[in-house]
């Protein structure tokens, strides 16, 4: 099959091939039988809670390969780990005008039930976190009191991670910072356990993992799901990609100022800029596409340590 230069992929359909089972922000999600999900990432891009106009060419195939090289990496490092990744190949049965609209976007994927949290770790206060520690001392209702006293300062690394939850919303709503025992209240105090540390676990392998590369992970989010059959807590949904973490490029980290980043700056700055923060229909200029896809494909080298453009033509 041969490859050619690609517009946007801002929405799929595979109608007639598999049914479609849930479209989101970025990705969507369709049956390939009742054991197996394909997940595409599409080249959709969302800010403030709404989704933009236009799109950011190869976002989706970037976030796909950023998360495979997560999954098999961090299965190799920690022990009994289980996620949802099957493979990056597409179904064959798909059309080849099908295979090449969705090529390196998609993957394969266990069909598990999803627990109804998201699993935040911090290992840096900025975001929300700063903005509820500035008002009340604490992150998700927890004290963040230092013992000399002194307070935090913006973007100051943490003493050591915390694991901060949040419930998901359904589309259309926003997810709400909660604390740890009102997750494990939801789950269940066992898989309550079993994920926070998971999560603590993944983000602390992949943060050193990052900082050799010149990326700090500020943050980042996690999902879970169960398999039933094992009763085992297994990782789901994109891992560690510029959608869901904060990456700071460390060259220019400083403690007591918001940081640049390796994600959606470029575009937050500029809705911000030009009152066009939470508007819908908003087209993004070429400017603000071609600055956030360079950030997308500058994280995604770095971490893999693999140009962009051979793994985009393989």
């Amino acid at each position: 099959m041969t490859t050619q230069p690609q517009s946007p992929v801002v929405t799929t359909d595979l109608a007639g091939q598999f049914p479609l089972v849930a479209r989101g922000k970025v990705r969507d999600v369709y049956s390939i039988d009742e054991n197996t999900l394909l997940f595409v990432a599409t080249d959709r891009i969302s800010a403030y809670d709404v989704i933009m106009s236009n799109g950011i060419p190869q976002k989706g195939a970037l976030l796909t390969q950023i998360s495979a090289y997560w999954f098999d990496f961090l299965t190799s490092k920690i022990s009994g780990l289980k996620t949802h990744f099957l493979t990056l190949s597409l179904p064959k049965s798909l059309s080849e005008s099908t295979q090449l609209q969705i090529r390196k976007r998609t993957m394969q994927v266990r069909r598990l039930k999803v627990f109804p949290i998201e699993s935040i770790v911090r290992g840096y206060i900025t975001g929300s976190a700063w903005n509820e520690y500035r008002r009340k001392g604490t992150v998700n209702g927890m004290n963040m009191s230092r013992a000399d006293g002194a307070p935090l300062q913006e973007s100051e690394r943490l003493a050591r991670p915390i694991y901060t939850p949040s419930t998901k919303a359904k589309a259309g709503g926003k997810d709400e910072n909660i604390h740890p025992d009102e997750a494990a209240r939801i789950v269940g105090q066992k898989y309550a356990k079993r994920i926070e540390e998971l999560s603590l676990s993944l983000y602390s392998e992949a943060h050193k993992h990052a900082l050799k590369a010149g990326i700090i992970i500020a943050d980042t989010k996690f999902e879970f799901g169960l398999d039933t059959a094992t009763d085992q807590v297994v990782l789901v949904d994109e891992v560690l990609t510029p959608d869901s973490s904060r990456f700071w490029p460390a060259s220019s980290y400083a403690v007591g100022k918001p940081q640049n980043s390796f994600d959606k700056q470029f575009l937050r700055d500029w809705l911000t800029r030009e009152g066009l923060k939470g508007k819908e229909g908003v087209m993004m200029p070429e400017e603000i596409v071609r600055e956030t896809a360079d950030k997308y494909r500058e994280a995604f080298e770095r971490l893999t340590g693999k140009p962009w453009a051979q793994v985009w033509e393989a």
